[in-house]
């Protein structure tokens, strides 16, 4: 029997389809990884392993029915006083639970959103190398880290394909070894995880991420995964990857590798008064760099480095590429 909220859901998915039109489909790509509509009106894609392009228009009155007509899937509404909306699409085709975001005017001169795509195909580290994202020792580099139950820090800026390459990662442990207990928490559902022995935790409004990590220890994890830090979870973290909980990997929003251990330090500091660098050198053992660039296929992988710890006041790295 369906529920009112699933016929709600699978209503709301309808006249979102008929809104977008002509642009649906590209919801169903499998290498499609968001669609973007600017305030001029035109609507971009991205696609794994090639650049943006432009494929077509939308008119700003029917953008902003859209942007109403999923923001009634929180039973809310977007107006000129509260301008800016972060949510889940339903889970429903062609949409699948993708994460949207939207503004409209007064803080943009037209209706903005992007529809960032939950993965349905998981990449292998071996088809990052196959289209020219990765090089070979880049991902040779990886694979022994994953192996050798390394944590593994991935860093890059908003949208350049951090989650989708943990998702390569993860694939890579699965297949390195089965065996092992995953836990994975995010914020947001986007990691995908095809292990047996695997528990998937969310935060919310009222049950943050450091709260989550903290239960995490109780589940007997093998390998504990982190969707994204942002805050004071990083040391929580750390911590649990110190203390027999090795070969985990996170993301982090940082410019290139070294950038994204300082971008650890900020967000530890919101918490403790103390210096945690010899605890960051010592927990984070590779770091993974990603990069957009202008050239096919859109996004390289610019620097696999290994962390050696932290001695004289500063970082000790070694290239293993």
């Amino acid at each position: 029997m369906i529920s009112m909220r699933d016929e709600q859901a699978r209503r709301l998915a309808e006249a979102m389809k008929r809104q977008l039109g002509v642009f649906c489909p590209l919801l169903l790509e499998y290498d499609v990884v968001e669609l973007m509509l600017n305030a001029d009106g035109q609507l971009w894609v991205d696609r794994l392993g090639q650049p943006m392009i432009a494929v077509g228009s939308i008119a700003a009155v029917a953008a902003e029915s859209f942007i109403a007509t999923v923001a009634s899937t929180l039973r809310g509404t977007v107006t000129r006083e509260n301008p800016i909306l972060e949510c889940e699409l339903p889970d429903e085709p062609p949409f699948y639970g993708s994460r949207f975001a939207a503004l409209i005017p007064p803080i943009v001169s037209g209706p903005v959103f992007t529809i960032r795509r939950k993965a349905s195909a998981i990449f292998s580290l071996k088809e990052y190398e196959r289209i020219g994202i990765m090089a070979a020792s880049q991902r040779a580099a990886i694979e022994r880290a994953v192996m050798r139950r390394r944590n593994i820090l991935v860093v890059g800026g908003t949208g350049v394909g951090k989650t989708t390459l943990t998702n390569a990662i993860i694939d890579q442990m699965v297949k390195a070894t089965p065996d092992h207990r995953l836990v994975i928490i995010e914020d947001t559902a986007e990691i995908q995880c095809a292990a047996e022995n695997a528990v998937i935790m969310r935060a919310t409004d009222t049950v943050d991420m450091q709260r989550l990590l903290k239960a995490t220890l109780r589940l007997r994890p093998d390998r504990i995964i982190v969707g994204e830090v942002r805050g004071g979870e990083a040391l929580t973290m750390l911590k649990a990857w110190n203390t027999g909980h090795p070969g985990g990997v996170c993301t982090v929003h940082a410019n290139h590798a070294r950038a994204g251990l300082t971008r650890i330090e900020q967000m530890i500091a919101e918490v403790s008064q103390t210096p945690m660098r010899a605890l960051i050198g010592e927990a984070i053992d590779l770091i993974v760099s990603i990069v957009r660039t202008d050239e096919t296929p859109g996004r390289r992988i610019h620097e696999v480095i290994a962390v050696d710890g932290f001695t004289d006041g500063d970082y000790r790295f070694a290239n293993v590429e």
